[in-house]
């Protein structure tokens, strides 16, 4: 990532302008939302490789701003919800999207086939990813 952030800043023009936008390993809330209301289901297990990413991004972020080269203007943390119909619909995203930054004990998978269950016929499964959005400015 850090000779990203140096082509970066070589081709960025004067002032310009870098977001960072990226999700950020939380033990993200496993919920079940219908119209009527959210239950919390559970919550992901961040795997190494998942913190281990967020803390080498960080590191570099930090990095190019002791060397002078951005200088963060701006940061901000917000939800971005991820649904799916069906707790099965959910395990087979999971499997082939997430598989190496998260995990979901059985425990957790009981419970969430449970809730979905007994809820409203138009309740689905949703994750809520923690989400940094920060504005960087070339130096």
């Amino acid at each position: 990532m850090v000779h990203a952030l140096n082509e970066i800043h070589r081709v960025l023009a004067p002032n310009g302008i870098l977001i960072d936008l990226r999700p950020l390993a939380d033990r993200w809330p496993i919920e079940v939302a219908s119209a009527r209301e959210v239950k919390e289901a559970g919550r992901v297990s961040d795997l190494p490789v998942g913190l281990e990413d967020d803390r080498a991004a960080n590191e570099a972020m930090a990095r190019t701003e002791a060397q002078k080269q951005f200088v963060r203007k701006r940061e901000e943390f917000f939800p971005l919800f991820y649904y799916w119909d069906t707790p099965n619909e959910m395990k087979e995203y999971i499997d082939e999207e997430w598989a190496d930054f998260i995990a979901i004990d059985e425990e957790t998978w009981k419970n969430i086939r449970s809730m979905w269950a007994v809820a409203n016929a138009d309740a689905r499964v949703q994750i809520r990813v923690k989400m940094l959005i920060a504005l960087w400015k070339k130096i």
